[in-house]
């Protein structure tokens, strides 16, 4: 992967009128933290929308790198690229600062990506592509408004939430219950990394082999994983934002899955991870099952759920091949 350099431009609207959420609450003081890269053309035909996973923020330069590049399928000079912080995230847009935030769902998510979207008067998007959380948020979206992507590439994700995953997300909450913020918040991001790989990847990459009783390099990797996350994101947030993905179920208003992927009218291309524990290929493959104009591919990864972000080059390359 060859690095590229390029200017992302860093923006906030600040919205007066409260963004009504599905729990029948309101969040007030709305604040939307985005990036764009690129020129938007004059008919505005160019964007290409990202949405970013759990704890990232809407800087894709920093954390999906070689995804936007020259002569990429997603290319930062013709397209114009918007990322946005969800809202309870701790990177500029509204976030909770203790237990008295409304709990959010990933479509209230989407509601404050469509106030976006008004503010900035765009119609149509070119394609819109994100994993996990992220492409949670993307097939809310498409499902809600079928004609507003042209193709929508979803990676590591599901159309609902499943009880494994509900299950790791409340054993990291209750992990951020017992402990201190700091410690809470550590140990959380622990249990969570059991997630993001798996069996394999600690094999191959955390064994020790001098036969020592003590300090393992894979308890160590774990709490370095566990202080890398308290050093720059919030409690409130994980806690917030863990709860969100949980609430994941597009067919909620639809009619069921099935139904509620049927509206999509855009090209799908759904990505999944053969080693994947979190998010198993299986939720993937019913994604373009059950949409009218989905194609499924697997990539190849040592790292599990986390390849969606590592493996770029194989994304590139499907992207390619569907997108000629």
């Amino acid at each position: 992967m060859k690095e590229i350099q390029y200017q992302s431009n860093s923006f906030q609207i600040k919205v007066v009128e409260p963004l009504d959420l599905e729990s029948g609450d309101t969040l007030q003081d709305l604040r939307i933290q985005y990036h764009t890269v690129g020129t938007l053309n004059s008919n505005k035909s160019n964007v290409v929308w990202i949405f970013h996973a759990l704890t990232a923020n809407s800087d894709p330069a920093e954390w999906w790198p070689g995804i936007i590049a020259p002569e990429n399928p997603i290319d930062l000079q013709k397209d114009f690229i918007i990322c946005a912080n969800v809202i309870g995230s701790c990177y500029g847009s509204t976030e909770p600062e203790g237990f008295e935030f409304p709990v959010l769902s990933v479509k209230d998510l989407v509601s404050a990506h469509q106030v976006l979207r008004d503010q900035l008067g765009i119609s149509k998007i070119k394609l819109g592509i994100g994993g996990s959380l992220g492409g949670q948020q993307l097939l809310e979206w498409a499902v809600q408004e079928p004609e507003l992507f042209e193709v929508i590439v979803p990676l590591a994700t599901n159309a609902k939430h499943s009880a494994w995953g509900i299950a790791f997300n409340e054993a990291q909450r209750m992990a951020l219950r017992i402990g201190n913020v700091d410690k809470g918040l550590s140990a959380a991001r622990a249990i969570a990394m059991l997630s993001y790989r798996n069996y394999q990847t600690y094999e191959k990459t955390q064994t020790d082999m001098d036969h020592r009783v003590d300090s393992y390099s894979a308890s160590s990797y774990q709490n370095h994983q566990g202080e890398k996350l308290r050093n720059r994101f919030s409690f409130y947030s994980y806690y917030y934002l863990s709860k969100a993905m949980d609430s994941h179920d597009v067919g909620r208003h639809f009619g069921g899955i099935e139904k509620a992927l049927k509206r999509i009218k855009s090209k799908v291309i759904s990505i999944g991870i053969s080693s994947d524990i979190l998010f198993p290929v299986q939720e993937q493959k019913l994604i373009a099952e059950y949409t009218q104009h989905g194609v499924f591919h697997a990539i190849e990864s040592l790292y599990g759920h986390d390849g969606f972000l590592l493996e770029v080059d194989q994304i590139n390359q499907i992207l390619k091949k569907e997108l000629s």
